[in-house]
């Protein structure tokens, strides 16, 4: 079963992800429906990563796969430990606000710490895209969107824009 994706602007989207307090078989099992509703994603190919408070899941789970070979990390309670001082801009969008994107900029790599599927807490470097994906899947998992990451202008004509698409029918 895949889960639906929320659509901005329900209230979850804007509340704090519970810890996971250790990795199961129901953990598992919720990876698995992340990994299926991302590679399924529409609009521009499958996508390269999905928090679980997108899907309704209110646990601080995230999945990333920014390769090429279906390689995903699943990742329990992720957070950064390091960040790179070097920045890249780069297109930014969400399923929860299908169509619009917006220019971000991120550190181009990160140091993460994270629970993996076995239960084992994981220090990992990820660069790229692969970063990128983990930091746009960690502000899900603390309640935060990509655009409250733009200056107040960009941001309200953002917001407006999906109003409006969601007012055609799109």
């Amino acid at each position: 079963m895949t889960r639906p994706f929320l659509q901005w602007p329900d209230a979850r989207l804007r509340s704090m992800a519970e810890p996971v307090a250790e990795v199961t078989d129901e953990i598992r099992t919720i990876w698995d429906e992340m990994l299926a509703a991302m590679y399924a994603m529409p609009v521009g190919g499958p996508g390269v990563g999905l928090a679980a408070p997108q899907i309704g899941v209110m646990l601080r789970l995230a999945v990333v796969d920014a390769g090429t070979k279906r390689e995903a990390l699943r990742m329990a309670n992720p957070e950064i430990i390091k960040a790179s001082t070097i920045f890249n801009d780069h297109d930014e969008g969400s399923p929860n606000l299908p169509g619009l994107y917006a220019k971000l900029s991120r550190p181009e790599s990160v140091t993460m710490r994270y629970l993996d599927e076995h239960g084992t807490l994981v220090e990992k470097a990820l660069s790229g895209l692969w970063a990128r994906s983990a930091q746009h899947q960690i502000d899900h998992l603390n309640g935060r969107m990509f655009f409250d990451r733009l200056g107040p202008v960009k941001r309200k004509m953002l917001i407006a824009r999906h109003l409006k698409q969601q007012k055609r029918g799109r």
